[in-house]
């Protein structure tokens, strides 16, 4: 009787042993965390992360695919030509939020519904990402980046699905980078991104593509709520955001439009002065639009970054300007043929401005015009 009962008991032990191991996975819980923008540009259009917690080993890891090596020598060059890697690290969550509450970010924190055996394979694939060569990828604006990454492994193994659309119809990756800029106040920077990035970003977006921002993310696994295979089990703030100020989105366009009614105001006067004036501003105009073109057409084709290419600025930032800056004053046949092709395509420009494959800034406007202008005044004064 005795050795009956001693082996019930161990039969007993194993089945809770093998049970308790079985069940062990459900100790994990996976949740998408959503950081709002900060001031600083590279933090302005926020920041996604995973964070996995394990009750049985006491751990609270965020996995993080937005490190990058700010001390490289060549991080500028390499960032611009689309080159920089970034890299996936894990830290806990008591050093992950810090940042966030000193610079009064927004932590928002969805608790993700997921099998055991799914929790498994997506901490399982995020381990394995921090090992080697795996844990390195090119940053992309549109297609690579902390955002998308995460996306991809709720796309592959957890099963989002988002039926609705979570944009207007026809938005544009452009309509959704001005809104996070225009919501920050970033008019600088707005204007700096339209004229680096190209036509590539005017290109539509489906559902998936949407999801490339932080945001947008979020709402999608919200809306998971909907679909057959729902996601999202609880939604919680886990820090409060500052909000922004209120700032001047129109600050380049006054700007650009003073300065432009400034240069032909004096260009209409006929003392001697007004001339030296309004030729070192010509000079200044074409050595800048000239540069300029020439920055857009090295991304165009040097830079691995989709976004940086078709860039239809140089129709007004023509490169050839680097070289008429210094003829300006010359009366000679070829430099008002120039000057005169100049006046055509900014007249062309300004007049399908709708219907090019760009969205150009509209701070250009003014700047277009003054050009137009000085090109036409020259090819007749020459």
């Amino acid at each position: 009787m005795k050795r009956s009962g001693l082996l019930l008991i161990c039969i007993l032990t194993l089945f809770v042993q093998k049970t308790t191991a079985q069940n062990a996975p459900s100790h994990l819980r996976i949740s998408l965390l959503t950081c709002g923008p900060g001031d600083e540009l590279y933090s302005t259009f926020g920041h996604t992360a995973i964070r996995i917690m394990d009750s049985t080993r006491q751990t609270d890891i965020v996995y993080n695919y937005g490190n990058f090596n700010f001390d490289d020598p060549d991080f500028y060059m390499k960032f611009v030509r689309g080159k920089l890697d970034y890299f996936l690290n894990a830290e806990g969550m008591i050093d992950f939020m810090p940042e966030y509450q000193q610079d009064k970010r927004s932590v928002t924190e969805q608790l993700l519904i997921l099998p055991d055996s799914i929790k498994l394979v997506i901490v399982k694939a995020l381990n394995e990402n921090l090992i080697g060569a795996a844990r390195y990828y090119k940053y992309d604006y549109l297609y690579d980046n902390c955002t998308t990454r995460v996306r991809e492994i709720l796309l592959k193994y957890a099963g989002l699905q988002v039926i609705r659309p979570l944009v207007p119809a026809k938005t544009t990756f452009r309509n959704l980078i001005h809104e996070y800029l225009d919501r920050g106040g970033q008019t600088w920077s707005k204007l700096g991104i339209d004229l680096l990035l190209g036509s590539t970003i005017d290109k539509v977006v489906d559902i998936p593509q949407s999801m490339f921002l932080p945001d947008y993310l979020m709402k999608g696994v919200d809306s998971s709520v909907n679909t057959p295979h729902p996601i999202l089990q609880q939604k919680t703030v886990l820090n409060i955001g500052a909000q922004a100020a209120d700032t001047n989105h129109n600050l380049p366009v006054y700007i650009f439009s003073v300065f432009a009614v400034i240069v032909m105001a004096i260009s209409f006067a006929a003392n001697k002065a007004a001339r030296r004036i309004v030729w070192a501003i010509d000079i200044i105009l074409f050595v800048v639009t000239g540069l300029l073109g020439c920055l857009f057409l090295f991304l165009w084709f040097g830079s691995d970054s989709k976004a940086y290419s078709a860039n239809y600025n140089v129709l007004w930032a023509l490169p050839t300007n680097l070289i008429a800056a210094f003829v300006v004053r010359r009366n000679t046949k070829w430099v008002k043929t120039y000057f005169s092709i100049c006046s055509f395509i900014y007249a062309f420009t300004l007049i399908f401005w709708p219907l090019l494959p760009q969205q150009f800034n509209i701070a250009l406007i003014p700047i277009l015009i003054l050009l137009l202008f000085r090109c036409w005044q020259l090819r007749k004064n020459n």
